[in-house]
């Protein structure tokens, strides 16, 4: 019996449609890359670390042909520097085994970005991979891939699944989130600021003192001290802001509990990071008793490490970082993964104009995203002020990224050399 070529044809596509979320993010970089391959290589990996930076420093790449590409890597200039120097020369027995040293980045092709994730991700001897550092390795190769090629790296990526990036900001100048007066002058400057976020976080030590890092089992003077925080802002905000509470790990499971029970009378978005952000079996039994969304992920690094709090819906939203979890290769990697099981992903973001535009690109190619944090719109505009280009700003809460090659960050210099971290040596 010979076989039918349409139920073939239709097992082809069926097969293609299963395999598209994960390889979806390549076919746009391969497409375009192909006639650039081989052309340019890479000559140096340089870190450096600016004084207003949180928990990060900037990665540069530079190549053969003049070009360079950025990224934001998720530990210090002196710790990334030390690791790029292991990486790219290495100094260990067996090391000059290694062509170019351990990760193979130095001499090669910054197109391809696949390989080179998974040389830098396999190191293991004597170190396993730093992914704080190879996080910002590889968003700097994406950066240089639309340069080389011309594109935005949202189309690289396979996107756009919207217009714009939607973020969140958060309560950082409420003074006093018990007072009805103090939380009614915060939301009308917030509602007259140009951005117009339209969602916030704030943090729970806001509403009572929190033991870092680990608290003891919250009281019921605290959880009505909690409440009675969270009731005020709300009865402020009304329906004008989402709000999101933000823990940062130091609570145990009962207490886990006890937070999202007082948090679903005010409308509450998600409760973030009440518990280590290590995958146990209390973020599964919280999950089960939370009437509210449980969002974490913010310090987790491979997809292995999300993997658990997916298979075993103990989340319902997961909120990788760029600079932490494998740029943004490795980020798509786990959006893709999340996808599956129709889990939003939130993006995490605490960090410079590099780190914020690197994310807001990935965004549009995340067909799962829910939105992602922001720090635009401080008094001064500082990290806005690492941009030449003043168009570059959330307007009504979206973040719309630029159609210029790469990232499309022209940085200013001089602000970076206004800033660097006491030290610090320029590009050392």
């Amino acid at each position: 019996m010979k076989p039918n070529k349409r139920n073939q044809s239709r097992r082809e596509f069926l097969r293609l449609a299963v395999a598209l979320p994960f390889g979806a993010s390549l076919l746009g970089l391969r497409a375009a890359a192909a006639p650039f391959e081989g052309q340019v290589k890479i000559t140096a990996v340089k870190a450096m670390q600016l004084d207003y930076m949180f928990g990060g420093c900037l990665i540069k790449i530079e190549t053969d042909a003049g070009l360079v590409g950025y990224g934001e890597a998720g530990a210090s200039g002196l710790i990334v520097r030390a690791y790029l120097k292991h990486m790219t020369e290495g100094s260990y027995p067996g090391s000059q085994k290694m062509k170019n040293g351990p990760a193979g980045l130095i001499g090669s092709d910054p197109l391809a970005i696949e390989r080179l994730f998974y040389r830098m991700t396999s190191l293991q001897h004597p170190f396993m991979g730093h992914y704080g550092t190879l996080s910002g390795i590889d968003t700097a190769l994406w950066d240089l891939a639309g340069k080389i090629t011309g594109q935005p790296v949202y189309k690289l990526m396979g996107g756009p699944f919207r217009d714009g990036c939607p973020m969140y900001s958060h309560c950082d100048f409420l003074d006093d989130m018990h007072d009805a007066v103090s939380c009614r002058d915060w939301v009308q400057k917030m509602k007259e600021e140009p951005e117009g976020f339209d969602f916030f976080k704030f943090n729970i030590d806001q509403a009572f003192e929190v033991g870092k890092p680990f608290h003891p089992t919250v009281s019921s003077k605290e959880m009505i001290k909690y409440e009675h925080g969270l009731a005020t802002l709300r009865e402020a905000v009304g329906d004008a802001f989402e709000l999101g509470v933000a823990c940062h790990g130091e609570f145990d499971t009962p207490s886990g509990i006890a937070i999202c029970n007082a948090s679903e009378s005010y409308s509450v978005s998600f409760v973030e990071d009440t518990l280590d952000v290590r995958y146990s079996d209390g973020w599964k039994m919280q999950r089960e008793e939370s009437p509210v969304p449980i969002l974490t992920g913010e310090k987790l690094e491979p997809l292995r490490e999300f993997k658990p709090f997916i298979d075993n819906r103990a989340v319902d939203i997961i909120h990788p970082d760029i600079a932490y979890a494998g740029g943004l290769t490795g980020v798509k990697k786990i959006a893709d993964y999340a996808f599956i099981s129709r889990i939003p992903v939130a993006l995490h973001n605490r960090g410079s104009m590099v780190r914020t535009l690197a994310t807001a690109h990935l965004s549009m190619a995340i067909q799962n995203f829910y939105r992602s944090e922001s720090s635009l719109g401080r008094p001064g505009r500082v990290i806005e002020s690492m941009s030449n280009d003043t168009e570059i700003a959330v307007r009504e809460g979206i973040l719309r990224v630029p159609e210029a090659p790469g990232i499309g960050l022209d940085l200013n210099e001089d602000h970076m050399r206004n800033h660097l971290a006491e030290g610090e040596p320029w590009w050392g």
